[in-house]
């Protein structure tokens, strides 16, 4: 992506290696010396980042180039830098504040580990902190996607977000011709693949305690959901399992929930892993490793397939969500407050509230073929539900959604004042959302 940003651009693309300071100054010196069009400038040795950038912006080249318009300098994978060097954010805080920030020049520093990028660059400790002029999370591929990398039915392309979510490296791992669940086999099930090992990888980088983090994801991925119920799941001390979710909350890894309605202050929050890749590992693949280690794949594919239904049913409420926030469903409509809602036994998929106009949207979902008589009856029985929804009672809106694997009569549920959608609607979006990005 990066890469592509700068195609019709002014500047230098840095991959930095985890070779420490020296290799890496050369390494930026000789994409330097391209970007200058002197090869002299690759022949010098530069004891340190600063002298290096100050002699880069001194240069004749970069003082002409300068005067066309801004040049971008992007340092990619920056955490490998400060890996092997802690004074590197304060490093280029001097590079930035005494070279580079009174000319025309964009700095983007990227990485891939969140919590490095989180903490050591932008954190509030960190010496580059209040010198950024802007951030952003690069975001999974929206689901619409998908379609572009495997040529599959709609429904073997939601069972493929459900397990890889939209990574492009992921799921270009997936083959084409093979289907759904022999990619699974290969690709995720073999102790030798990519998709393996990639989850055990990211806690090793992620975090300095993996192993603590990674029971806690099992035990979400279990169905644990609330802090006493992890906590009992995990054996872990209270205190740890908090400050190991709000780790992984400020990360994006998981997310933390409370009613959609709730008031502030209300505590007694819900966790849940967000990411499918994630989910799906921890729930088959974590608690399969001796099996799958003993040459018994095949064995624990036949388990993962009993029981895959029912983890269809929990992501498809997931996929849902994203449809949402991405305008692929319920276009035409605007909310100030989006989530889950749940009180006592009762439990809403999702709802959506616009606290100007008082509608509300209640979303039952359902990883299901839905008959027209089966549908009328959720959304029956959806209409009750809505009514323990405390907001703005006897002066709202109310509307109520179904969506499903597959609808039967949707236009005569629409007739009949109801929302409906099925696979067909999540996946007909765009002709090409990658076009878009």
């Amino acid at each position: 992506m990066l890469i592509q940003f700068l195609k019709d651009k002014r500047g230098i693309y840095f991959l930095a290696s985890e070779e420490g300071d020296l290799q890496n100054i050369r390494e930026f010196t000789h994409h330097a010396g391209l970007f200058l069009r002197d090869n002299n400038f690759e022949r010098v040795s530069f004891e340190s980042w600063l002298s290096l950038f100050e002699a880069f912006i001194r240069h004749t080249s970069f003082v002409e180039q300068a005067k066309l318009g801004k040049v971008v300098i992007v340092m990619d994978e920056f955490p490998y830098l400060i890996a092997h060097n802690r004074s590197i954010p304060s490093i280029f805080q001097k590079i930035w504040d005494t070279a580079l920030k009174d000319l025309p020049v964009m700095l983007v520093l990227s990485g891939s580990s969140i919590s490095t990028m989180e903490t050591a660059v932008l954190g509030y400790q960190s010496p580059l902190y209040g010198r950024r002029s802007g951030q952003w999370q690069v975001e999974p591929l929206p689901y619409s996607c998908i379609h572009e990398f495997l040529p599959w039915s709609d429904e073997d392309i939601a069972k493929t977000w459900f397990v890889l979510g939209g990574i492009p490296a992921y799921l270009l791992k997936f083959q084409p011709e093979k289907s759904f669940p022999d990619n699974i086999l290969d690709n995720i099930l073999n102790k030798g693949a990519y998709l393996y090992s990639e989850t055990e990888m990211l806690m090793n980088y992620e975090f300095r305690e993996p192993a603590n983090y990674m029971i806690i994801f099992k035990a979400l991925a279990s169905g644990c959901t609330t802090l006493s119920d992890i906590c009992s799941s995990t054996g872990l001390d209270k205190s740890m399992v908090s400050k190991y979710l709000d780790v992984l909350c400020r990360l994006h890894i998981i997310k933390d929930e409370v009613p959609v309605t709730a008031p502030a202050g209300f505590r007694r929050r819900h966790y849940r892993i967000t990411d499918p890749y994630l989910m799906f590992w921890f729930r088959f693949v974590y608690p399969n490793r001796i099996d799958i280690e003993a040459g018994r794949s095949l064995a624990v594919l036949q388990r993962i397939l009993l029981s895959f239904p029912s983890y269809c049913g929990h992501m498809f409420e997931l996929l849902t969500e994203e449809c949402i926030r991405n305008r692929v469903i319920l276009a035409d409509r605007s909310f100030s407050v989006t989530g889950r809602w749940w009180y006592k036994e009762s439990e809403i998929d999702y709802v959506c509230l616009n606290d100007s106009t008082r509608e509300a949207v209640f979303i039952e979902c359902k990883w299901s073929d839905l008959k027209y008589r089966d549908a009328i009856t959720i959304l029956h029985d959806l209409e009750t539900k809505a009514k323990g929804v405390i907001w703005h009672n006897g002066d709202r809106v109310d509307s109520y959604c179904l969506v499903g694997r597959n609808v039967e009569d949707k236009d005569r549920l629409l007739d009949a004042g109801y929302l409906c959608y099925d696979l067909a609607d999540l996946s007909s979006h765009e002709a090409s959302a990658l076009d878009a990005l």
